[in-house]
């Protein structure tokens, strides 16, 4: 699953947006 995937799933999850910006600060914050 590629990051363009993820960003997809995040918004169209909605809530799981809160789960997928954690984990985007810890793979390229």
């Amino acid at each position: 699953m590629g990051l363009a995937d993820k960003v997809v799933l995040a918004y169209s999850g909605g809530v799981d947006t809160t789960v997928c910006i954690p984990y985007l600060k810890e793979e390229y914050g």
